[in-house]
């Protein structure tokens, strides 16, 4: 199959569980949430986010024909020896796209593979990391894996919602915006009274990268 990409990179995981990791970032365009277009936010499913992922016209974004090649771009931006090799694939929402052909190719040129999802789609076997990322909402398939990444405060989308769910680490994440200050606040006091809970920061914004 071909996958359309929004753009690939070379970074620092900025938050969560792997904050500070290098890592190749492969962002799919699309999301079953929302369009991406301004016009369509107020409706949108989700209403917050903060990412740009229309359209392919990213750094090296494009239509990629088949995993390999798509595998080849990921394993060229790494540029390194195979030690250590880590990429996040993320979007929108990857699961649209992600397939065993692709999780293989990668894995074949030594990848540990991460995956930044909403948790509504059911992903395939392989995966080496599953962040999930909830939205008020939505019904979420995706009930277990290595963190739940939880953007704070969202209506309808308490912690104690998914504080019985089987994952690994549980990341609560400020929301970005006008409010930012108090909802950090309000995150840390959350985590200081349910240490069940650690904070998660963008530190990426802080440090000025991608």
């Amino acid at each position: 199959m071909a996958y359309a990409v929004k753009e690939i990179f070379l970074t620092l995981q900025g938050e969560g569980a792997q904050t500070g990791r290098a890592a190749v970032f492969c962002r799919f365009a699309g999301c079953n949430l929302w369009s991406g277009r301004e016009a369509d936010r107020a409706a949108a499913q989700c209403r917050f986010c903060d990412t740009d992922f229309v359209g392919t016209d990213g750094t090296r974004g494009g239509s990629y024909a088949n995993a390999q090649a798509l595998a080849d771009q990921i394993e060229a931006e790494w540029g390194g020896g195979r030690d250590h090799r880590y990429v996040v694939i993320t979007g929108g929402e990857p699961l649209l796209q992600i397939d065993g052909a692709l999780l293989d190719a990668l894995h074949a040129r030594g990848f540990t593979i991460a995956v930044e999802t909403n948790g509504t789609i059911d992903p395939p076997a392989g995966l080496d990391w599953i962040c999930v990322s909830p939205k008020a909402g939505t019904t979420l398939r995706i009930r277990s894996g290595h963190e739940i990444k939880l953007v704070f405060p969202q209506d309808d989308a308490p912690p104690e919602a998914f504080a019985g769910l089987a994952f690994e680490r549980f990341s609560l994440q400020p929301m970005d915006g006008p409010q930012l200050a108090h909802n950090t606040a309000r995150a840390i006091d959350y985590c200081l009274r349910h240490p069940q809970w650690r904070l998660s920061l963008q530190t990426h914004k802080t440090v000025g990268i991608r």
